[in-house]
């Protein structure tokens, strides 16, 4: 099986600087294409705003919730986060008692399956990862919805939280602001390729099948802009870009065992997507995709 990434090198995973309006009253604090930093939203609203995930670890937490607070005066806070991987939510201690919490229930449930192993694992990849998850407390929400959706309004501002997993993983979430700005986590990257986290025995539930019907549900949307869960800012055709690389690897992933498809593959890929980054996690989508569609075969 493929080994983790070696991000041993890589800069501290260290959320910072001002956050940025990308569309009326919505703002990201920008990842800065560094790893395992995601992208920030702060959304706000006439009488309240929403912090979309948090960072890795509780000091990224804090700085967030810092940067929420001057944005919203005395405005009421809520949190969410896209999904329950360390650096989208690990970070939600800080705003325990700041801010109302809510996740989807499939993300609770999922943070209580596999947190404390993602904790150890993402711990193990470097020094300045693992002093980032020092002291942290895999945080409940104050809310929890069940079913598709669920809607915030934050005074002239409506938000859509929507459950879309199992895809990137079980419990994936969107939040999209007034039908016109679209957060998808780690469900799209930009320049980057997408993050296929099958990683036995931790987690092989990266569902690629799922993450292509999420993709074209996304795409039907047609938001005006798309936050991704890292990389740039970008428009709709990223989520068609994502949702063609995946079609690729799953078709070709049906032909071969993953280890014969994984070197078959690679190369293709990394002259078809020439400017995406992270070549590393083709292999990974490649197993994913083998995986699912085994599932699915035998189901």
């Amino acid at each position: 099986m493929t080994a983790l990434p070696d991000v041993s090198s890589a800069p501290e995973p260290i959320v910072s600087g001002e956050p940025v309006e990308v569309a009326d009253g919505v703002f990201v604090i920008p990842d800065r294409r560094v790893p395992l930093v995601p992208n920030v939203g702060i959304v706000v609203g006439e009488h309240a705003a929403l912090i979309v995930d948090t960072g890795l670890g509780p000091r990224n937490g804090e700085y967030v919730l810092g940067q929420a607070k001057r944005l919203a005066n005395d405005r009421r806070l809520y949190l969410t986060t896209t999904h329950f991987h360390p650096e989208h939510s690990f970070g939600a201690q800080a705003f325990k008692g700041a801010a109302t919490i809510i996740y989807n229930r499939a993300q609770r449930d999922e943070l209580h399956r596999k947190g404390a192993a993602y904790l150890a694992m993402f711990s193990g990849l470097s020094p300045s990862f693992a002093t980032q998850l020092e002291d942290v407390e895999l945080t409940e929400p104050d809310v929890t919805y069940d079913g598709s959706q669920a809607e915030i309004d934050l005074g002239g501002r409506t938000v859509t939280l929507h459950h879309r997993g199992p895809a990137h993983t079980s419990s994936d979430q969107t939040v999209l602001v007034d039908g016109r700005v679209l957060f998808t986590g780690d469900l799209a990257e930009t320049r980057m390729f997408p993050i296929a986290p099958y990683f036995p025995p931790h987690d092989t539930d990266v569902d690629i099948t799922g993450w292509i019907r999420v993709l074209d549900e996304l795409v039907a949307l047609d938001p005006a802009v798309v936050v991704p869960g890292h990389g740039e800012v970008a428009d709709a055709q990223l989520l068609v870009e994502i949702r063609d690389y995946l079609k690729h690897i799953r078709a070709q992933a049906r032909q071969l065992p993953p280890d014969q498809a994984v070197a078959a593959i690679e190369q293709d890929a990394r002259t078809r997507w020439s400017t995406w980054e992270n070549p590393e996690w083709i292999a990974f989508a490649v197993h994913a995709a083998y995986h699912s569609t085994k599932a699915s075969d035998q189901g």
